[in-house]
């Protein structure tokens, strides 16, 4: 009740009764025509207050049930029926408590998920639903004249960009195949002429919010492009030697760069600015890779060390393992990342850990005989990919052009294989799709980094690999 209209009515009467009887108390015309008027008034905060006011007011001298309502302060009445709407829930509760049971299982299931997800230790199970994809499930997309180096897909999983040696970047639409864009290479002696590479590319990355796309080349150039448009927005020089890696820490556009300098640089996107550079790896870094925390991590070739660079704390965790150089590694998740080495093994290791969790020795066993001529027992790990937040990862095995997926047991203790896809080539880069629908394998006839061997019936193009579950769902 307003506590206007509750004291005009009590002042109301007196007023008007002293102003009107002190004229002409008498007068039975003026006397009707006031009560009407105040009958007018007590009614209109009847309306308020409850239509029987009046009738509890005239008919007893003591306070009716209304009257008492009447009283109660603004704060009393919410407090009141705040009671009486809780206490109404709860019976309802009670009622449908039995059938409700199994949702608010499901709610605090979801609600876990969401915590390990953002503190970056969710591990869904999804792997052991995969099936081998059939031949039907390839999807052969060509346009570079020279091998495939680097590719990356956007957050939103509708298109693919690839990186080659014929210096080029290509815009895919990956649902339908079609070549959207090209940023033509350039040769060498036009860079000051060019707009674009003019020497091998060797890495891609593309900001999560698919705003940014950057890309790294043997020139110690990175270009900032526009992913809408393909159009040159920024570059960047720092580096003394070939950029061999770039990530984007997820959520921002901080953005992390690996060199074949042995140094890891730390760029700001939103000012295109340099930032920071980041010094101990003893050769030079292959690969690199960044989530949501303020860090980064880098293999660092034949150095045999893998570090985990935490920038807010100005320090860096080494990990040993391999007994070849590591030429890739990738996240798993924040606290669990894969890496794949020239010793032909892949491993799984914690950050909490400096020795590996598992180590698979000979992941890619090749052919005894090869055209070279060789006694090839084992083929090197030239990349692997993660499903993130699952328990999936793949690698591939150099030349032997194989992809291997893996299912990593709860607490990723062990590594068991499931299924293989095998094409003609060297993969030489790999992504899962977020949602786990597809893979994308960037393959050429050449190693991304040397001519060790040319295989000339390989062809150089990127190949979606179609993922398919055995109850036909893709991932939530």
């Amino acid at each position: 009740m307003s506590f206007f209209i509750r004291g005009a009515r009590k002042r109301a009467p007196a007023s008007k009764s002293k102003k009107v009887f002190s004229k002409d108390s008498n007068n039975p015309t003026k006397k009707k025509k006031l009560q009407k008027l105040d009958d007018e008034e007590i009614l209109s905060d009847s309306d308020i207050d409850g239509p029987d006011d009046d009738e509890g007011r005239g008919s007893s001298d003591a306070p009716s049930e209304n009257e008492e309502e009447e009283q109660e302060t603004a704060q009393e009445k919410r407090l009141r029926l705040t009671k009486q709407y809780l206490a109404q829930l709860e019976a309802e509760e009670k009622e449908v408590e039995d059938s409700l049971t199994p949702d608010r299982d499901a709610i605090a299931h979801r609600l876990k998920s969401e915590l390990l997800e953002q503190s970056g230790k969710l591990q869904k199970l999804v792997a052991s639903e995969y099936t081998a994809p059939s031949s039907d499930d390839l999807c052969v997309l060509r346009g570079h004249q020279l091998a495939i180096t680097c590719m990356v897909i956007s957050s939103d999983n509708k298109y693919i960009f690839s990186g080659s040696k014929d210096c080029s970047i290509i815009k895919w639409n990956a649902a339908t195949g079609k070549k959207e864009h090209k940023i033509p290479g350039g040769r060498k002696g036009t860079e000051d002429k060019h707009i674009g590479h003019t020497a091998h590319i060797l890495a891609l990355a593309i900001s999560s919010d698919d705003t940014l796309l950057v890309s790294g080349c043997r020139n110690k150039l990175i270009h900032v492009w526009d992913p809408q448009t393909c159009g040159l927005k920024h570059t960047f020089k720092g580096h003394r030697d070939a950029i061999s890696g770039l990530a984007f820490r997820k959520g921002t556009h901080q953005l992390f760069s690996a060199s074949h300098d042995r140094s890891v640089k730390i760029w700001n996107l939103d000012e295109m600015a340099y930032v920071e550079t980041l010094f101990g790896h003893q050769d030079a870094i292959t690969g690199i890779d960044s989530l949501t925390r303020d860090r980064s991590i880098t293999s660092g070739g034949r150095d045999n060390s893998i570090r985990v660079w935490k920038v807010l704390e100005e320090s860096q965790l080494i990990f040993n393992g391999h007994s070849g150089s590591i030429d890739c590694v990738k996240l798993i998740n924040e606290d669990h990342f894969i890496s794949g080495s020239e010793d032909g093994s892949i491993a799984v290791w914690s950050v909490m850990k400096k020795k590996p969790l598992s180590i698979t020795r000979n992941a890619h066993p090749g052919p005894v005989g090869t055209s070279e001529g060789s006694n090839t027992k084992e083929n090197w790990i030239s990349c692997v990919a993660a499903l993130q937040g699952t328990d999936l990862v793949a690698s591939a095995g150099s030349k032997d052009g194989t992809i291997r997926f893996w299912q990593c047991s709860e607490g990723y203790k062990t590594l068991s294989p499931t299924f293989q896809v095998t094409m003609e080539g060297f993969v030489n880069a790999m992504q899962f799709s977020s949602d786990g629908t597809f893979l994308v394998a960037g393959v050429g006839q050449e190693h991304r980094l040397g001519r060790w061997w040319r295989l000339k019936e390989a062809k150089n193009s990127i190949v979606i690999v179609r993922l398919r579950k055995s109850n036909a769902e893709n991932i939530r």
